[in-house]
């Protein structure tokens, strides 16, 4: 038997083998090597005044690292896994300056200014351009400015933290002004007219992502509501393959026959064992007209030999819970929003002379569900205008029985909503560069669970906060806007209980402000294209919050309720000493008694308070303001700006609300 020393020395040797071998391979990423410098640090980059930079990158390990910008220079060691950081002071804002990286490598950054650099993050209302946005178009061919910087971070999904981020730092220009955020762009906008400083801007958004896919796993361990999701999360992790960031795909493809390789989408499937199904329906010739299930449709089309080539589009009307089709064996769209009318264009040169096959794949998850909108809905319309009926004789087959026990996906959205995916795929790269702050345009995909939200939002901020390292620095949110169709008579959503939440969190967490914007917004538009008073609200935060400008930031904030026998007088911090009635009347007030049955109440101002009462509740004790998705706003301030939906009480709302 081996003795105690002489185990102690092998595992020496071993230790002292792997650790050449870590010297003598550079540091990767997957399979990729790391890079000398992160590609976050560029040319036309601006880095923040008036704090310490850092600055990172990969090399062998032990090797000595220099960073230089004017007369300032400091250098740094690379550790065990390779990774080196620099933390350097920098000049006094203005430029251009090159920065020198210098080691085993050599890079120069050139062009590089100092200023002020925020970060832009949430989801599709900051990602949606300056050009598609009111009067982006004018706006983007008039943005010809030198010192204000672009930086998009792209999309990217992971189970992990990843390095390095993808993106790369562009001058202001017309050309590319037009394809960035237009909040983002009217933030800063905004900001230089008052400052005179260059501004950086890290645009790092994604379309329908939840707060929690922006928060690490160990801030959502501490919360303890995300569990099970962090579990499996962990469990993905461990596999190789696409890192799609959606539970419902991983279970699609770890369960559905067809999936693999998109076999049973394919022209030359043998389909001798299919069967004869009827759409819209076709789920009880299957054996699962009203239990949950995969199914697969396959159908036909033989066009003539002179049949003119072009694009075409598929139309499937509404498909509950998610469809994915396909045309020739390529994948043409998917969604799970099952009350979004199907109408996936197809590319030219996809169809063609002769046949050609259809496939699509339902997940249904309702005894009702798959298709469900009228046969004539279903059709598919070719480059010259012709349609086809695509109602009756289909194939299917029955890829999984998912009724209970069968386990089930942990969410039903085919896109990306994993708790962490993006905090570790595009923030983790980020930190910890040196920032001013963050502006937050984020709510809306967690509108159904808003009183999660309410931990998520501060936790959040906290998380980000500790993870860039330069203790509270400002992080402003932009309010939700006017949604949906507006209600005749008081009640409650989920979208006007995430505008309570943000304004929550700002209010209790210190360094923060609320751009309100409920006075905005469309009723059949979840992106509004409306979006200079947004940016501008969020800089008339950081002018007043930090930057000490002489600026008023808020609209009126409600403080205090006093009650009397049949009115109530509804107290306020109008940030300005006044209060403004915006339209004819005052309103959308709403007043409840003790049985807590919301009526509609007529306002009045009497300095800065508004005093409410209706007929219908003779002895109010509680009262609310432009508490629905669409209200009517009236109450603002002499500054223009408006006070947010709020309520005095502290009932139950509807469930998880």
């Amino acid at each position: 038997m081996m003795n105690r020393r002489f185990i102690l020395s092998l595992l020496g040797l071993t230790f002292a083998m792997v650790a050449h071998l870590a010297a003598a391979v550079p540091p990767t990423e997957g399979k990729t090597p790391l890079p000398f410098v992160s590609p976050l640090f560029g040319d036309h980059m601006v880095l923040q005044r008036n704090k310490p930079n850092r600055f990172w990158g990969w090399t062998e390990p032990g090797k000595t690292v220099s960073v230089e910008i004017e007369n300032n220079s400091a250098t740094s060691v690379a550790a065990v896994d390779g990774k080196w950081m620099v933390t350097l002071d920098v000049p006094a804002a203005g430029g251009p300056y090159a920065v020198k990286i210098s080691g085993p490598q050599s890079v120069v950054l050139h062009d590089v200014l100092v200023g002020d650099v925020w970060l832009c993050s949430g989801q599709s209302n900051m990602t949606i351009p300056l050009r598609a946005s009111t009067g982006g178009v004018a706006a983007a061919q008039a943005a010809n400015d030198p010192e204000l910087r672009l930086c998009t971070v792209a999309g990217r999904t992971a189970y992990l933290p990843v390095a390095v981020p993808r993106c790369d730092w562009q001058i202001c220009t017309p050309e590319t002004a037009a394809g960035f955020s237009a909040v983002a762009y009217y933030f800063a906008h905004r900001l230089q007219e008052e400052l005179h400083v260059p501004i950086g801007l890290i645009n790092a958004s994604v379309g329908g992502s939840p707060a929690e896919s922006w928060m690490s796993a160990a801030s959502l361990t501490r919360l303890g509501e995300f569990t099970p999701q962090l579990a499996e999360i962990q469990r993905l992790s461990s596999q190789s393959g696409n890192q799609s960031g959606s539970f419902l795909m991983h279970w699609l493809g770890e369960h559905d026959l067809g999936d693999r390789d998109a076999a049973w989408a394919q022209p030359a499937l043998d389909e001798s064992t299919w069967q004869a199904v009827i759409l819209p329906g076709g789920f009880s010739e299957l054996g699962v007209a009203t239990t949950p299930s995969v199914c697969w449709f396959r159908r036909t089309i033989t066009l003539p030999p002179d049949y003119v080539a072009g694009a075409a589009t598929l139309f499937l009307g509404e498909v509950e819970k998610m469809d994915t089709t396909y045309v020739n064996g390529h994948w043409i769209g998917a969604s799970s929003w099952v009350e979004n009318p199907r109408a996936y264009p197809i590319p030219a040169g996809t169809l063609h002379a002769g046949k050609n096959i259809l496939a699509v794949r339902v997940f249904k998850t309702k005894a009702n569900g798959g298709f469900r909108s009228p046969p004539e809905t279903l059709r598919l319309k070719l480059a010259d205008g012709t349609f086809i009926p695509l109602a009756g004789a289909w194939l299917g087959r029955l890829s999984v029985d998912a009724r209970p026990p069968f386990p089930w996906p942990l969410d039903l959205e085919n896109y990306a909503t994993m708790p962490t995916v993006f905090a570790n795929g595009m923030i983790a790269p980020l930190a910890p560069l040196a920032l001013t702050g963050v502006i937050w345009y984020q709510g809306e995909a967690n509108q159904t669970r808003p009183a999660q939200y309410r931990k998520l939002l501060p936790a959040l901020i906290r998380d980000w906060r500790a993870q860039f390292g330069q203790g509270d620095i400002p992080f402003y949110v932009a309010g939700l806007p006017a949604f949906m169709a507006h209600r005749s008579e008081p009640s409650s959503d989920g979208w006007t209980a995430v505008r309570e939440a943000q304004a929550q969190a700002v209010a209790a967490t210190v360094n923060t402000g609320l751009a309100v914007t409920l006075d905005t917004g469309e009723a059949d538009n979840i992106h509004p294209k409306e979006k200079r008073t947004v940016g501008e609200r969020l800089a008339r935060c950081a002018l007043a919050g930090n930057y000490h400008q002489p600026m008023v930031a808020s609209g009126p904030i409600f403080r205090s309720l006093e009650k009397h026998s049949s009115e109530l007088t509804l107290h306020f911090d109008t940030g300005d000493g006044t209060l403004v009635k915006r339209g004819a009347t005052l309103g959308e007030f709403s007043v409840a008694g003790a049985d807590h049955r919301w009526h509609w109440a007529q306002a009045r101002m009497e300095g800065e308070s508004v005093v409410v009462s209706s007929p219908d509740v003779p002895a109010p004790i509680a009262a609310r303001y432009a508490w629905q998705a669409n209200p009517i706003a009236t109450l603002f301030n002499g500054a223009g700006l408006p006070a947010t939906s709020f309520r005095t009480d502290d009932w139950p709302l509807d469930p998880d609300q």
